[in-house]
C-alpha cells in the first residue's frame, strides 16, 4: 500500500521518480518495420523519456550506409497487403510499393529513415547496433550510419536498457 511520505515539517512530500526510459529492439530491416522502432523512439524523446534503440539482424539494414535509402515494405506474405503475394512477388513490385509508400510519406511530411535517425541522435536517443549480427554479417562500424553510437553485444544491451520498458519490432 502507498503511504504518502512528508518532509521535516509534516508537509506531504511526492515521492522521487526515476526517469522513463524504453529500450526498443528493432530486429527487421524492411520500409514498413523501421518506422514502428524510429517513430516510438522518436515520440519518447519529445516526451523527454530516455531511448535507447538495439539494432539486430536484419534489423541492422536500417542503420547501414548502403542500405538506409533503399529500404522496401515486406509485401510478399504480408497478410494486409491488398493483393495476392504470387503478384506481390512479381520482379518490381516490391520496389513500386516502396516508391509508393515513400511518396505518400513524403507528402504527410514525414521524415525518412535517414532523416529519423539523424533526428533521434540530435535529439539525445542511443543508437547501437547489435556486434552478433554485424559479425554475422560481416560487418564493421565503418558500415553504419555515423548516428550509431556504437556496436555492443546483447549483454551491454542489458546493462544500457536496464529499468526501461522494452519493445521489440
Amino acid at each position: 500500500m502507498y503511504e504518502p511520505q512528508a518532509d521535516a515539517s509534516g508537509v506531504a512530500v511526492a515521492p522521487e521518480q526515476k526517469p522513463r526510459k524504453v529500450a526498443i529492439i528493432c530486429s527487421k530491416g524492411s520500409l514498413d518495420m523501421a518506422y514502428p522502432g524510429l517513430i516510438l523512439a522518436n515520440a519518447a524523446r519529445m516526451m523527454g523519456i530516455e531511448a535507447v534503440v538495439f539494432f539486430t539482424f536484419w534489423g541492422l539494414d536500417i542503420i547501414t550506409k548502403k542500405k538506409v535509402d533503399h529500404l522496401h515494405p515486406g509485401i510478399v506474405g504480408n497478410p494486409s497487403v491488398p493483393m495476392p503475394t504470387m503478384i506481390a512477388g512479381l520482379p518490381g513490385m516490391e520496389a513500386m510499393a516502396g516508391a509508393m509508400m515513400k511518396k505518400q510519406m513524403a507528402k504527410l511530411d514525414i521524415p525518412s529513415v535517414r532523416e529519423m535517425l539523424e533526428l533521434l541522435d540530435a535529439s539525445g536517443a542511443e543508437l547501437y547496433g547489435c556486434k552478433m549480427a554485424m559479425d554475422m554479417f560481416g560487418l564493421t562500424k565503418d558500415d553504419l550510419v555515423p548516428e550509431v553510437k556504437e556496436v555492443i553485444t546483447a549483454m551491454e544491451f542489458f546493462e544500457k536498457s536496464e529499468g526501461a520498458q522494452t519493445i521489440f519490432v
